[in-house]
């Protein structure tokens, strides 16, 4: 999952950061107080890669570039959104005070679990979503019934459903009996219940959808309820 972003003008690679204002880096720039891989720019416009770029005041090097991103294990009836108007427990109140302002990667519905990201990080989360660049999200799914190697091959081909069509990068049949039916699906975008439908399309409930990777993060053995911080080398992203 190598990420590979563009440039933007420095004073917003350090606002987005968290490590300086718009203003305060302008300041620092006019006096000559800011290094950009240990040279020093003057002009708050300058093209950074804030991923790859190592900033400096004063030739120290900052304390703390502000960026966020965790791992959480969403469990069952959390709902992803910052409030609920109907009173249902949310993402956020299974994290602390400080991490309450990262924004999720994508939503999973109030039934799904699984792994969700979470960052303030605005071009990583515009990355792993933009279907055009194909990041693989895995589901381990149970329905109702048995599921036929035919509906397996059916839903593997791609189904239309309300005029829109609905196509996993990839779907195994894992086990099936005639109550029920576990498979692993992976997809390339977020289309809304997307694997719910599917299977609805051909008479079979889904009872149980959990997702265990997005890219090339594993869930793991996280348990439910529970993040953990990620590092920007688990999404292949240098300073």
């Amino acid at each position: 999952m190598a990420i590979d972003f563009g440039k933007v003008p420095l004073e917003r690679a350090l606002s987005k950061l968290g490590a300086a204002s718009r203003s305060q880096t302008r300041e620092w720039a006019l006096k000559g107080r800011l290094q950009v891989n240990g040279r020093t720019v003057r002009d708050p416009l300058f093209m950074v890669t804030p991923e790859k770029d190592r900033f400096t005041v004063d030739g120290k090097p900052m304390r703390n570039d502000g960026w966020r991103a965790i791992m959480l294990n969403k469990p069952r009836a959390v709902v992803t959104t910052k409030s609920d108007e109907k009173g249902r427990r949310t993402v956020f109140d299974l994290l602390p005070l400080e991490l309450r302002a990262l924004h999720p990667v994508g939503r999973l519905d109030m039934a799904t679990t699984g792994l969700l990201i979470l960052t303030n990080d605005t071009r990583l989360s515009s990355y792993l979503t933009d279907p055009a660049n194909a990041i693989l999200r895995t589901y381990v799914v149970t329905v109702a019934g048995e599921v036929t190697e035919a509906e397996r091959a059916k839903v593997a081909a791609g189904i239309v459903d309300n005029g829109e069509l609905l196509k996993p990068a990839a779907v195994t049949l894992r086990k099936a009996c005639g109550r029920q039916s576990h498979l692993t699906v992976e997809l390339t975008e977020g289309r809304n219940r997307e694997i719910r439908r599917l299977f609805d399309a051909l008479d079979h409930e889904v009872t149980g959808l959990k997702r265990v990777a997005f890219g090339s993060l594993q869930l793991g053995t996280l348990e439910p309820g529970r993040f953990r911080r990620l590092t920007r080398e688990e999404f292949n992203i240098k300073r």
